[in-house]
């Protein structure tokens, strides 16, 4: 494969398609060009080798450019969620150090407001014709930059996506070498890819499985479409266009579009691995997407921190109602009870892995360590394997709440809640939802002779947060419930909510 992938595809592949996003097309030649053009922008910026990079954008051809570039240069790329606002955005450009950043015409505005909040010297790249003052054109740029860069690195490179904590505060989750080659052929070997398969991204690629599989697509030398944003109609235009033949998504998006498949059935007979990840997939779901699709789910179970950890099968979806799989070759996974002893067979315990491609916290020496026992990395999850040895996740030992695939941490809306001069207490749980899988509820008990609406606690966090952080709902009480300590008993919430629902995450 070479010390540089890309550089190799653009000779062997030249007039290949490498990306596609609507009627763009850049073949590898052109990809290859334009990533040492980048890696020499962004170096000319002051940037070197383990320097992060922060790049926030819909889906574009110029996302592919720059992840290439920076990896080239040996940059550490930090994908910021272009949900987040101002102060949001200002947390991750600080708490990483980055150097630069850079965003797609879209989101100019939205990182510029975060600009005042920024405590370091940075220089901000703007992709697109709206170039704010004191920030640099991208086109210009690379207009400007040489097309040839030395490569300083391997494989997939470096990078650190940032993922919340049960105290709400983000950390990233840092590959300062990226994923060991070993470990990506591993995974191409276990799902089959080949260089003939033409991949769909539909996520988001500030997600790291999002991104990782595009990036093993772009290893193998296959052909990626891109979806700037996900729409089922135009996931499925693109699968029969482009005879796509393998795409990753969330499972609400994947209910998405087999609701859409069942009301006008498109093309999909080049399909055979609709990849899930991010959130378990309702097996009523799995029955669905097998009648309109045919046999083509895989579902993985794996984190930001620890990569892929367990694949299930095309074959085993409805065999194994529930299940996430077996253990992925070259990954030790132990199931640990309360009291530290190993579970037995059909008994829950906290997941723990340990693989060699593991992520660090960056600057969180105390956070890496509090996840790690004798080498095995937990993410907090509980989970039960049968005597096959398949695994099914089955509670979150951390308080977290996963909606359509993405992670959402309750301490974090509940501080802003408890900043509300109506507010005395509050929770936020996660309810079920046939959508989303989960959706945020905030349980809250008011000031003695005060009022709010829901609707205007709901605004005030929208003000403060990100969109998919603030609650769906909120209920009122007259006292949260908490034992004689004063810690409040989730739980206790949490159940009535959950009772009748057939599962409980």
């Amino acid at each position: 494969m070479g010390l540089d992938f890309l550089a190799g595809h653009a000779g062997a592949l030249a007039a290949k398609p490498a990306v596609i996003c609507g009627d763009r097309v850049l073949d590898f030649a052109t990809l290859n060009r334009h990533a040492s053009r980048v890696a020499n922008a962004f170096t000319s910026l002051g940037c070197r080798d383990g320097d992060r990079v922060a790049w926030m954008s819909f889906n574009s051809i110029e996302g592919a450019e720059i992840a290439n570039g920076l990896r080239r240069a040996g940059l550490v790329i930090v994908p910021v969620n272009f949900r987040l606002r101002g102060p949001e955005i200002a947390y991750v450009l600080n708490d990483s150090g980055a150097k630069a950043a850079a965003s797609g015409p879209d989101h100019v505005e939205v990182m510029a407001a975060a600009i005042g909040q920024v405590k370091h010297d940075m220089r901000f790249v703007a992709v697109g014709d709206r170039v704010p003052q004191g920030w640099l054109s991208y086109d210009e740029l690379l207009d400007s930059a040489a097309d040839e860069f030395a490569s300083v690195s391997e494989g997939l490179g470096a990078s650190m996506i940032y993922t919340s904590g049960t105290t709400g505060i983000p950390k990233g989750a840092w590959r300062p070498h990226g994923v060991d080659i070993a470990n990506v052929l591993q995974v191409i070997s276990t799902f089959e890819l080949t260089q003939s398969d033409v991949h769909l991204v539909c996520g988001p690629g500030y997600h790291s499985g999002v991104a990782f599989f595009s990036a093993l697509h772009q290893v193998l030398g296959s052909t990626v479409v891109l979806l700037p944003k996900f729409d089922a109609e135009v996931a499925l235009d693109q699968i029969a266009r482009h005879r796509v033949t393998t795409t990753f998504m969330a499972p609400t998006l994947l209910q998405r579009l087999v609701d859409a498949q069942e009301k006008r059935p498109r093309d999909t007979s080049s399909l055979r691995a609709v990849i899930l990840g991010a959130a378990p997939c309702p097996y009523a779901l799995k029955v669905r997407a097998e009648a309109v699709l045919g046999q083509v789910v895989w579902e993985f179970y794996g984190a930001t921190e620890t990569g892929i950890n367990t694949v299930l099968r095309p074959e085993d979806q409805l065999r194994k109602p529930g299940s996430c799989g077996t253990a992925l070759p070259g990954q030790e996974i132990r199931l640990v009870r309360a009291d530290g002893a190993e579970a037995a067979v059909g008994e829950p315990g906290e997941l723990m892995v340990r693989s060699n491609w593991l992520a660090e916290y960056f600057n969180r020496p105390d956070a890496t360590r509090g996840s790690l026992h004798e080498g095995f990395f937990s993410v907090g999850d509980v989970a039960y394997r049968d005597e096959e040895g398949y695994f099914y996740i089955c509670d979150r030992r951390i308080d977290m709440i996963i909606s359509g695939g993405v992670n959402i941490y309750p301490a974090e809306i509940e501080a802003v809640l408890h900043a509300h001069p109506a507010v005395m207490d509050a929770a936020v749980i996660g309810v079920p939802d046939d959508q989303w899988g989960e959706s945020v509820k905030a349980v809250v008990e008011l000031r003695g002779g005060m009022e709010v609406t829901a609707d205007a606690l709901i605004a005030f966090c929208g003000d403060r947060l990100a969109g998919f952080k603030k609650p769906r709902s909120i209920d009122f009480v007259d006292e949260l419930p908490r034992d004689a300590a004063g810690k409040l008993l989730k739980r206790k919430l949490r159940d009535p909510y959950w009772a009748g629902a057939g599962r409980t995450i």
